[in-house]
């Protein structure tokens, strides 16, 4: 399996009402540095299949809980605010989610499933 199919795999597994962050996802496939490089295949769910509809992209934030999207004509931060806010999540005016409320644990919840 490939980088991007790992990062679309992590995001995948997050649940509605919870976010991760971009760091978070880069470690669940084994490159903890790659944190820039999970946003941009992010970025390249709408040419790809999963499509962005099948990846909930928009539960990913940095790791301060800042929606962080920019330069992206197709998606922008109040769109990712709109569909964290559907989903119950308490997003601030200023693109902020409270991580410890909100973060979900995917390394955690991997190895609990595992054993």
């Amino acid at each position: 399996m490939n980088f991007k199919d790992k990062v679309y795999e992590a995001v995948g597994k997050v649940p509605k009402r919870k976010v991760v962050s971009y760091g978070q996802v880069a470690a669940f496939c084994g490159s903890p540095r790659a944190a820039r490089q999970v946003g941009w295949m992010l970025r390249l769910l709408k040419h790809e299949k999963p499509s962005a509809k099948t990846v909930p992209w928009w539960r990913v934030v940095n790791n301060k809980g800042v929606i962080s999207i920019k330069g992206n004509l197709s998606s922008t931060k109040h769109l990712q605010k709109t569909l964290l806010e559907k989903e119950g999540i308490v997003v601030s005016s200023d693109f902020e989610v409270d991580m410890l409320k909100y973060r979900y644990n995917l390394l955690k919840k991997t190895n609990e499933t595992n054993q």
